[in-house]
């Protein structure tokens, strides 16, 4: 039964102005479902990485310093084929897209001039860059390949367990900046690849052979010159990642705008059904929020329960409020009401700070007797009006001009229940006899409205806190949809506050396309990520276009795609071409074309190409395409066996078989990547180290479009000793670690834990200042992360220190010679000291590592 309307217990101090009859719900179709392509898929999914490549500074890990090889990171986003609508287990997004940065311990050369087939002796190859000299072959800051190089023989290329795929970052930013070119790219005429520095150049003529269908294309005399170095001075010529930019000139409607949050608001949508301990948490994140949010931010404030309350910013002395029922959408002749009334409902932070302090100042506990999980709440009631807030033109009116949003705007939920009145709700209780079918309708309801919020370049973010259960099933394919991203939090203090501040602040650019095109000699089979399949009408096309063309959601810094790929047959060729278009608006309104080229080498040689395995890159590919599958607790525990069957075939296919045994030693050259599937299958997006499936819901839908950074970091947990005089120094992630006499920093990418062992913890005044140090360090580490994690520190013993037990691969149970080599620090220990440490250790069934790969009948790998 309903819970009576509530007199807005959010807000009982407002002035409230006359409410406004609701009408039946009108709602326009979400953007149309497309069928994915009939690709080739693996059976299983996979790849494997090399040398850590180096971390950026947001992983803590300044550029140049190799990652220790028992350390790793997180991953991104999924599609089912080259396309079906993105994010399914749901929508990471935040987290912002991130590889990393090159490795310097790249044994592959420099490119070389390309083999060409037809042999053209006219033909003149540009000469490798400056900037292309300086990376790997196979790298770009915004595209990290599996391997650097491939097999040329397609039997072994397309072995399932190991595979080979490519993670794509659209909105990444690069340290030195891409070359910008102003002016239209010369592209291919017969496929649509654009011109770049491997194209062979017909110097006389200015004519260009596309690397990817070898078609000749004119360039309208501009690449006419003297000599090969001539054709230097054009950037996508000697760069292999170049930015194509148009601004406005060409556009009437084009509106320069000075700062990024000028046009692009953001309408906070707040709970008003707390109880009082929550709501001064979220009040104190909100004040903290109006303070940190830059002058020029336009930014809305709605608060919602039985009904929703549009603050009006006006009044500048008291809290205002337009209040509409929540019960069924609202009419048009109501959004127009208003949106074209006197009501000032988006105002710059600069005008309106004052007022914002004094709206969330106002705001009151939930008075009524009711349970939490039964109060009424019209969550999708309040995200239809704040659309309609940001669409209307009374939006901001500047000399009669309305301004084009520039970038996406962003509409950020605070919420601490579920949506249980109005449109897109679910019962209260899951024993309600119609549940089922409720939650279904309400799904598809939310996913409808995230669609149509996407089609007007809003993004819905979802921040969730405290202890009522919110229906995540329900609300993720909101967040989802509209390319935003759904957070859980304890509670509304430290953690939530810093992510509403981050994800307002996040630039986030629209109208994304990305754009795939390989030699013919390669197959894309799968792409993982916060997108779906392009339209055909939505972008050029072109005779012989063989592209695979994904829609993004949205082009942010903490999102990525992971690409998989076949080889189509036996590769003749010395090289392959791969190439990644991405077109966008950003948020000052500029259309940019963002294209990367890359050229890897073939081989025949397992060996070799084993070589060039990204252990890292590889694993991240493989945990995304194995959390696409893992949609609830059964299928996680099913991926568990799916990772021991991969590693075991990684070990009979490309290993040997130790004589006189049947057991084969995992081959030497991708020695990390068994070990970072370990930590997947028994961390907390297929294991059980998490309670409620919510929670690894969550986590999964955060993983599958997290950047590279992230995601590496959500797979394999990064561990920190501490030192005298505030040093740390990285050490292995296993049980290891826990020596009574030190403290311990473990980054799990979501979560950050700091752990006192009992013997510092007792000598207060170093465990202060230890303590301190570590969390120092744990914010440098996550300082630019989103969403950002939360931080717990407890003493050795505690309670809370499960969480960071569970992380640690137990190795207490190794013998000593295996102990040392994995865990070299132990050597380090006196005799009183591993003895100590040796008693210290609680037996668990787990088994480490070396009992683990041993029980898939292969060979631990000697450790680096």
């Amino acid at each position: 039964m309903a819970t009576p309307p509530q007199a807005s217990p959010g807000a009982p101090n407002t002035d409230k102005k006359s409410p406004m009859t609701p009408a039946p719900p009108t709602i326009s179709p979400g953007a149309p479902r497309f069928t994915p392509p009939n690709l080739q898929q693996d059976q299983i999914a996979s790849p494997s990485i090399k040398n850590p490549t180096m971390l950026s500074p947001e992983n803590g890990v300044k550029t140049g310093s190799p990652v220790p090889h028992l350390s790793t990171p997180p991953g991104p986003p999924v599609f089912t084929s080259p396309v079906r609508p993105a994010a399914v287990p749901f929508r990471t997004s935040p987290v912002t897209p991130q590889p990393v940065a090159f490795s310097s311990g790249s044994s592959l050369p420099t490119s070389s001039p390309p083999h060409f087939p037809n042999g053209s002796a006219e033909l003149q190859q540009q000469l490798p860059g400056a900037t292309e000299e300086s990376m790997p072959a196979g790298e770009s800051p915004c595209v990290l390949f599996s391997a650097h190089k491939l097999l040329k023989h397609k039997k072994l290329a397309n072995v399932p367990s190991l595979g080979f795929g490519v993670l794509v970052s659209p909105g990444r930013e690069t340290s030195t900046g891409p070359q910008v070119i102003h002016r239209d790219p010369h592209r291919c005429h017969n496929c649509g690849a654009y011109s770049n520095l491997y194209s062979n150049i017909l110097i006389g003529s200015g004519q260009w052979q596309c690397v990817i269908c070898r078609n000749l294309n004119g360039s309208e005399g501009e690449y006419i010159a003297s000599s090969k170095e001539e054709l230097r001075n054009f950037p996508e010529l000697s760069s292999p990642l170049v930015d194509f930019i148009q601004t406005g000139n060409k556009r009437p409607s084009f509106v320069p705008v000075t700062d990024s949050r000028t046009s692009a608001p953001v309408v906070l949508v707040i709970d008003e059904c707390l109880d009082e301990a929550h709501l001064q948490h979220l009040q104190s994140s909100l004040h903290a929020f109006v303070d940190s949010v830059p002058p020029t931010t336009r930014i809305g404030i709605i608060l919602y329960g039985s009904t929703v309350s549009v603050y009006d910013f006006t009044e500048e002395s008291i809290a205002s409020a337009d209040v509409i029922p929540g019960g069924t959408s609202p009419t048009q002749e109501t959004l127009k009401g208003l949106i074209y009334g006197t009501g000032i409902y988006l105002s710059p932070m600069h005008a309106s700070k004052e007022v914002a302090h004094l709206i969330f100042s106002s705001l009151r506990p939930y008075k009524l007797n009711v349970p939490e999980v039964s109060r009424d709440r019209c969550l999708g009631i309040a995200v239809e009006v704040a659309m309609a807030i940001i669409q209307g033109p009374s939006v901001d009116m500047s000399r009669g001009v309305v301004k084009r949003p520039g970038g996406n705007s962003r509409i950020i939920i605070c919420a601490g229940g579920p949506n249980t009145y109005g449109p897109g709700s679910v019962p209260h209780s899951y024993t309600h006899p119609n549940y089922p079918h409720r939650e279904k309708t309400a799904i598809k309801w939310m996913e409808r409205l995230g669609r149509e919020a996407h089609q007007h370049n809003i993004v819905v973010d979802i921040l969730c806190a405290g202890t009522c259960p919110v229906r995540v099933p329900v609300l993720q394919p909101l967040a989802n949809a509209s390319g935003g991203v759904l957070v859980l939090h304890d509670d509304f203090g430290e953690a939530f506050g810093v992510n509403l501040q981050r994800a307002s602040a996040r630039a986030a650019s629209s109208h994304g396309l990305l754009e795939i095109r390989c030699s013919d000699d390669i197959l894309v089979t799968q792409v993982v990520g916060p997108g779906e399949e392009a339209n055909i009408d939505t972008h050029e096309t072109f005779k012989n276009d063989m592209a695979v063309s994904i829609q993004m959601l949205s082009v942010e810094e903490t999102q990525c795609f992971s690409i998989s790929m076949q080889n189509k047959h036996d590769i003749k060729s010395d090289y392959v071409f791969f190439q990644f278009a991405i077109q966008y608006s950003n948020v000052y309104q500029a259309d940019i074309a963002r294209v990367i080229t890359i050229r890897l080498p073939t081989v025949d040689s397992v060996s070799a190409y084993l070589q060039s395995v990204q252990d890292e890159v590889a694993a991240v590919i493989i945990a995304k395409r194995t959390l696409l599958q893992a949609k609830s607790y059964s299928d996680a525990i099913d991926m568990q066996t799916t990772i021991d069957e991969r590693v075991k075939d990684i070990a009979s296919k490309f290993g040997s078989q130790v004589p006189k045994s049947k057991l084969y030693r995992f081959p030497k050259e991708i020695s990390l990547l068994p070990e970072l599937l370990f930590h997947l299958r028994r961390g907390p997006l297929l294991g059980s180290i998490v309670g409620h499936e919510d929670e690894r819901s969550v986590l999964r839908n955060l993983f599958l479009n997290a950047s590279f950074d992230l995601s590496l970091r959500m797979i394999a947990p990064r561990c920190l000793m501490h030192r005298e005089g505030g040093t740390f120094e990285e050490l292995p992630t296993y049980d290891l670690a826990m020596q009574s006499d030190t403290a311990v920093v473990l980054d799990h990418g979501t979560d950050v834990f700091i752990w006192l062992g009992a013997e510092l913890a007792a000598d207060e005044g170093r465990s202060a200042a230890a303590l301190a140090a570590c969390r120092t360090l744990a914010e440098e580490l996550t300082e630019l992360r989103f969403p950002a994690p939360r931080i717990l520190a407890f003493k050795e013993g505690s309670s809370q220190a499960r969480y960071f037990v569970s992380r640690l691969i137990p190795a207490n149970k190794d013998p000593p010679y295996e102990q040392e080599a994995r865990f070299p620090q132990l050597r380090t220990l006196t005799i009183e000291q591993r003895t100590k440490l040796k008693s210290s250790f609680i037996h668990f069934d787990d088994p480490s590592f070396c009992e683990w790969i041993r029980g898939l009948k292969a060979v631990p790998p000697e450790p680096i």
